[in-house]
């Protein structure tokens, strides 16, 4: 079964883009301890675009599923509690991938 890769494409505005990589690098471990999970990486925009990527990469959709279902709710927000900081994105759309072939530096 080929692991899957979910692209969350966040519309982040320039005044708020220390906002959301601080956000981010607050969270560590939230999702690195995740059964299934195998890599995440947070993509800046270099020029053009006020758009942010953020990669995980899962060895299935279940793992990813699971994940969803439980601890990414509290760094979500799922529930809307009060209190909450405002979003720094003004928008995202999440993309789904089958990782069909790979390839790694020759050691």
């Amino acid at each position: 079964m080929p692991s899957v890769v979910k692209i969350n494409v966040l519309t982040v505005p320039e005044e708020q883009r220390e906002t959301l990589e601080k956000r981010f690098a607050s969270r560590a471990g939230s999702v690195e301890n995740s059964d299934g999970f195998e890599w995440f990486e947070l993509l800046r925009p270099v020029e053009g675009t006020d758009t942010y990527l953020v990669y995980t990469r899962w060895r299935s959709e279940e793992d990813f599923q699971k994940w969803m279902s439980g601890m990414s709710q509290a760094s979500h927000g799922a529930g809307g509690e009060q209190g909450r900081p405002k979003p720094a994105a003004t928008g995202s759309t999440l993309w789904s991938f089958e990782v069909v072939q790979q390839a790694a530096p020759k050691q």
